[in-house]
């Protein structure tokens, strides 16, 4: 015997008395809990009060048809499914009711039967979303790191747990910010290397004439200051992991030595005559189209394709709202727990701010907001005209398309110079321009001052 709980619950809406009667007796002699309504208006008030499974509704109603009520339906109650009836059968019907939203579709005359068997498909479609929303709803907020519980998140642990089951190459394609670095460490320490080294290594951040020494490692003699033999980065995460962030910023020539990398498996030390074999899983990043540069040949398409095995594109908090709510809330209580403070309240209007906000310089420029917060705020509630001026809503600036170029570029770039609190270098990475071309315009536009 089926429990209460356990019994689905049908609403029939149609404006003909004898087809409600003949389709409630018929349902109700199968088990199910069956409710009516002659006009979609009643169908909402019963919709209000009693949670429905399946609402099953006529096309064609006075005032409210059924193709309005569908969409009621769907806008409102998440967990109740839709299914139409229509003495007036077309395709152009069916397709209309399908993009509202119904998921099934009946032409009457039907018989019981297939009546019945439209009813159970339609129910258990419902059972397996209700399934899969419950499941992604137990998923983690926090993953190795990662903070985040939207969809696109939910997709990049779940690519993450994929990737560290192998030893694939991994590509990680994400803006400055976004937490390329938290995905590799992600990748090496949920796989089987996760005893052994993680080695990351800023490509940018080593001189062109360092960088091949750094990473293979040189022999003693190699070049003038090579006192003693030293091992590279390669030699140091043999076992292990080695991450190769801004991987774009690589010179051609450093690319095809690289690339031998890749393939062999092997590093030649500077001044050495033979290779040595090395056990590193690779893991590269970039915050740059690496498909453009190949077609401007900045980048070797062969070595694209060799780091291009597994993809994962970190998204850009700006498309992640839900997220950045969490995110705030956490630094909150991190920093506020450092200064031996409460977690300061953030107000309804302030979370609707940081989620309207472009975030450029992504997780990162939220987290530098949030500990300004902390150390400058101290009230126990966070209100708009805390945060920075470049996030509240301004009357007098001007907007529209009467600005001038220069208009909008001074000011864009002056936010960003204030989301990174001025810090010039990662501003340039921000605006994809180099440390030059920004000092030329800081000073164009007298953003000094």
């Amino acid at each position: 015997m089926k429990n209460e709980r356990d019994i689905e619950v049908i609403l029939v809406v149609d404006d003909q008395a004898t087809t409600l009667e003949v389709i409630q007796r018929n349902l109700a002699a199968e088990g199910y809990n069956v409710f009516t309504a002659p006009s979609a208006a009643e169908a909402i008030d019963i919709l209000k009060a009693t949670h429905i499974d399946l609402v099953i509704t006529d096309l064609k109603m006075p005032k409210i048809s059924g193709m309005d009520l569908i969409r009621h339906v769907r806008e409102n109650h998440k967990n109740t499914e839709v299914m139409m009836i229509t003495g007036y059968a077309s395709i152009n019907g069916a397709v209309e009711a399908v993009k509202a939203g119904a998921e099934g579709y009946l032409a009457k005359p039907f018989t019981d039967e297939e009546l019945f068997k439209a009813v159970r498909n339609t129910l258990d479609k419902l059972k397996l979303r209700m399934a899969d929303d419950e499941s992604l709803e137990k998923r983690p907020i926090t993953f190795h790191g990662l903070i985040g519980e939207s969809k696109v998140m939910q997709e990049v642990y779940n690519t993450i747990s994929k990737a560290a089951r192998t030893s694939a190459t991994v590509l990680i394609i994400g803006g400055s910010g976004t937490g390329k670095e938290l995905v590799a460490r992600a990748i090496h320490y949920s796989g089987n290397r996760a005893k052994a080294p993680f080695v990351p290594i800023n490509c940018g951040g080593i001189p062109e004439s360092l960088l091949e020494s750094e990473l293979f490692g040189y022999v003693k003699g190699a070049f003038t200051g090579a006192t003693e033999t030293r091992a590279g980065f390669f030699q140091t995460a043999d076992g292990g992991t080695i991450f190769l962030d801004e991987i774009s910023e690589m010179s051609m020539s450093m690319q095809v030595k690289f690339l031998r990398v890749l393939q062999e498996r092997e590093v030649c030390m500077v001044g050495a005559t033979r290779p040595r074999k090395v056990d590193v899983r690779i893991l590269a990043a970039t915050n740059k189209d690496l498909q453009r540069l190949v077609k401007k040949q900045l980048f070797r398409e062969d070595l694209y394709f060799r780091l291009n095995v597994i993809n994962i594109s970190v998204p850009p908090l700006r498309e992640r709202c839900g997220d950045t709510i969490t995110l705030a809330r956490y630094f909150a209580s991190k920093y506020a727990s450092e200064m031996d403070k409460s977690p300061p309240h953030f107000s309804d209007k302030t979370l609707k701010a940081l989620c309207e906000y472009d975030w450029p310089g992504n997780v990162r420029e939220l987290e530098n907001v949030i500990q300004r917060l902390i150390v400058m705020t101290d009230a126990d509630t966070i209100e708009v005209p805390d945060l920075p001026f470049s996030m509240r809503f301004s009357a007098s600036s001007k907007t529209g398309y009467n600005r001038s170029l220069s208009e909008v570029e001074s000011e864009y770039i002056r936010n960003v110079l204030a989301s990174t609190q001025g810090n010039k270098s990662r501003a340039a990475e921000i605006l994809r321009i180099d440390r030059k071309t920004l000092r030329d315009k800081i000073k164009r536009y007298s953003l000094d001052n």
